[in-house]
């Protein structure tokens, strides 16, 4: 087995029903196991008490915002927000004695789980060319390290200088200037491989890459449609929010291709009826799609609409918005009538019956909300599906309107913010212009490398050094090993990491990790605590102040680390006071204000008792596209043709993981426990491939002519549409080609994979 991929270990399966309500008191029992098995109770409850306060720190997890008005004094966290605690502000260390008694080849024999749990990294290490071992290097002799390579490269663009959305808005401001000062774009990040497609399609149809509503919006709602997405996992505070609008009579329809517990019932635990078990019911009507039918779905609705429009013109659309602030209305209609509603059905897998039942859901309301996560953005037509969201959001008037909107729900917690703050590959003219009057310099022009692209070019020999700002890029991307050879072809790679990961043991020639500050660390600079900034998937930027003392004193937050390393490429030349932003990080913001729009007053107002909102024109029925309307899209519907045994995959988390994190190995609200080689499959499916639940099978892709496998997956039978599977990944990234890429987005799309399946000689 190649280091690269998760070793093929069963770990004991055991299945039960899947769970048909999310939360409740169990969540709480979860949460508090995996705080005290990581830390003491005073460490953990010391944390707790100041995760997502106003005067606290940001969650790591996921990006859900926090409630503008009162927050929660016991609990404003969710079961993963606390595990996402555990995992950072664990007491377990590193020491030099750990990676002195482990080698590289060791630990690369260990799972994504059994690393994680190793404990934070205590110092920075160091892997000399042909070493076996990590070794202690100083913080100096590091960044003289990393200086001297990046000098020796013939031209800063074979440097790549990835980030991941953990970064604060300081240190990815201060990283960005630092790599175009140095002379690169090449400034990939995790947006790349998850939102890329809806910044691609809000910007283009909207006039800005981001969401257009707020929290009392999904509070006034009328109806929520929530698409490829799985709150109750990966976004659980947004449980409460929904359970607010279903108190205010809002219609939630739910579009997904697995029956998600989290979108059925809740128990809110901080509630009189969550302790009593009374549940919420959440979902009015799921509509379960075959894997990519959601734009043949989209369609439907907006067909019956028409025809319920057309009978009474101006009874169901919003003729007067259309007429004022959209432009192609009429060419969408007219395809919209070629199109026809069985084939639309068929193609999405949902019986013509439940999406009339939905459109009618829809037919007299204007405040509606359509909320989406990677069940959308990850596939070949991913922009053109999150336009024709808008088309149906544009027809019903429902953008810059109380309750009404659009909200991609982001992953990482501050992958928005890092954007903002110029995290980008293609940086705008307005941005580079800026930076050139605020500093001096001449910013490179090119665009750079997004995350594809990169990979490409370490593979090619065209990229040498490979730098992340936080992350696990190896278990992140897509085409396991392809992308290992990649980073393995680099003469230096290089991570700042707060834990160890199977990024560290996949290395370039020379490797460097360099540990840094969680959220939760206290941060004191000059005597003085310090605190970042952060910007949720509603626009909000807050501060985030840690409490807790670090594990070791060898710890350096992100933005000092910017500034020393700067300091040791850039040199007397720079003409960035890189000095100065180390020494208090009001200083960065007063230069962020300079240069980023939004941010005036950033510290003053940023101080202010939970933040303030950035402006967003979409929110304010303002669209800053090139016509300074809203764009209507036409796009036909993909279809995916499947020989007799083909199979569509989606890669999927578990309820114990955030991204390629992995808290533990139960699946509770599906079913699955104490194992992750397992893929669902519908119960025909495998009764035809003459397969049995339980048997163990290799996964195939052949997409471009190559073979990828995926070894030793144990079969779980599930209600999932057929020919439709879903696996946990980074187990099967292995199988995501590398060239299969969303159109516009290059976005992975690691949420449509054909694969084949091949019984193996791998015994449980």
């Amino acid at each position: 087995m190649d280091s690269a991929e998760n070793p093929v270990r069963f770990t004991g399966l055991k299945l039960g029903p899947p769970k048909t309500v999310a939360a409740g008191i169990p969540a709480v029992v979860y949460s508090m196991r995996h705080i005290l098995e990581e830390m003491n109770v005073f460490r953990g409850m010391k944390a707790l008490m100041k995760l997502n306060q106003k005067d606290g720190f940001d969650c790591p997890g996921c990006a859900w915002p926090d409630p503008d008005d009162e927050r929660s004094g016991i609990a404003e966290y969710c079961e993963n927000g606390a595990k996402a605690i555990a995992e950072e502000a664990t007491t377990r260390k590193l020491t030099p004695e750990f990676f002195a008694q482990n080698s590289v080849a060791e630990l690369g024999l260990l799972t994504d789980y059994e690393i994680g749990k190793k404990g934070r990294i205590a110092q920075p290490m160091y892997l000399a060319a042909g070493a076996t071992h990590y070794t202690p290097i100083s913080w100096t002799a590091a960044y003289q390290t990393i200086a001297g390579h990046l000098h020796k490269l013939s031209s800063p663009n074979e440097a790549i200088f990835y980030t991941s959305g953990r970064t604060s808005n300081e240190a990815a401001f201060l990283y960005q200037l630092m790599v175009r000062e140095y002379g690169t774009n090449n400034l990939p990040d995790c947006s790349n491989m998850c939102h890329e497609s809806s910044g691609v399609a809000l910007g283009e149809s909207l006039g800005i890459g981001k969401g257009s509503v707020t929290l009392e919006d999904i509070y006034e709602a009328e109806v929520i449609i929530i698409l490829g997405q799985n709150p109750g996992t990966n976004h659980p505070r947004m449980l409460t929010a929904l359970q607010k609008a279903k108190a205010n009579g809002a219609t939630i329809i739910a579009v997904n291709p697995l029956p998600e517990t989290g979108l059925l019932n809740f128990l809110n635990p901080q509630t009189v009826k969550g302790i009593l078990n009374i549940k919420t019911q959440l979902t009015d009507i799921f509509l379960q799609v075959k894997i990519n039918g959601d734009m043949a779905l989209l369609k439907a609705l907006s067909l019956l609409l028409l025809q319920e429009e057309e009978k009474i013109p101006g009874s169901v659309f919003d003729q007067d918005f259309i007429e004022k602030n959209t432009i192609d209305y009429a060419a969408y209609i007219q395809h919209l009538k070629l199109q026809q509603l069985p084939q639309l059905a068929a193609d999405s897998g949902v019986p013509l019956e439940m999406i009339q039942q939905a459109a009618n859901a829809l037919l007299h309301k204007k405040k509606i909300i359509a909320c989406w996560a990677m069940g959308l953005t990850q596939h070949k037509n991913a922009v053109a599906t999150i336009k024709e969201v808008v088309n149906l959001l544009l027809l019903k008037g429902s953008i810059g309107k109380p309750g009404a909107g659009t909200c991609p729900v982001r992953g990482h917690s501050n992958v928005q913010g890092d954007r903002t703050m110029g995290i980008y590959e293609q940086p705008s003219a307005g941005l580079l212009s800026k930076l050139h009057a605020v500093y001096g310099f001449t910013p490179p022009q090119a665009h750079g490398y997004d995350v594809v692209k990169a990979i490409h070019a370490m593979h090619r020999g065209d990229a040498k050094v490979f730098m992340a700002m936080g992350g696990n890029f190896l278990s992140a991307t897509p085409d396991t090993l392809f992308t290992a050879q990649a980073l393995r072809n680099c003469d230096l790679t290089v991570h700042v990491s707060t834990k160890l990961n199977r990024s560290h043991v996949v290395h370039g020639k020379e490797a460097l990790i360099l540990p840094c500050l969680g959220r939760s660390d206290k941060d004191i600079q000059n005597g003085e605590q310090q605190f970042v900034t952060c910007e949720n998937s509603m626009g909000v930027v807050q501060l985030s102040k840690g409490n807790l003392h670090p594990v070791s004193d060898q710890l350096k937050s992100e933005p000092e680390i910017v500034c020393d390393l700067a300091k040791a490429l850039l040199g007397e030349d720079s003409r960035v006071p890189w000095e100065q932003y180390a020494q208090h990080y009001d200083y960065i913001r007063n230069d962020i204000e300079k240069v980023i729009p939004g941010f005036d007053d950033y510290n003053k107002r940023v101080r202010h008792p939970g933040g303030f909102y950035l402006p967003n024109g979409a929110r304010q029925g303002r669209f800053n596209t090139n016509s300074g309307k809203a764009h209507f899209h036409v796009a036909d519907v993909l279809t995916t043709p499947l020989a007799a045994d083909e199979y569509m995959m989606m890669t999927i988390r578990s309820h114990d993981q955030f991204n390629t994190t992995i808290y533990g190995l139960d699946d509770r609200y599906r079913g699955v426990y104490h194992e992750r080689r397992v893929i669902f499959m519908h119960p025909g499916d495998i009764a035809a491939a003459g397969f049995h639940p339980g048997d163990v099978v290799d996964l195939y892709n052949y997409y471009g002519q190559t073979e990828r496998v995926a070894h030793g997956f144990i079969i779980v039978s599930f209600q999932i549409p057929e020919k439709c599977t879903a696996t946990y990944f980074p187990e099967t990234n292995v199988l995501v080609p590398v060239d299969s890429v969303a159109e516009k987005s290059n976005t992975p799309t690691s949420k449509l994979v054909i694969i084949k399946i091949k019984s193996s000689i791998i015994k449980k």
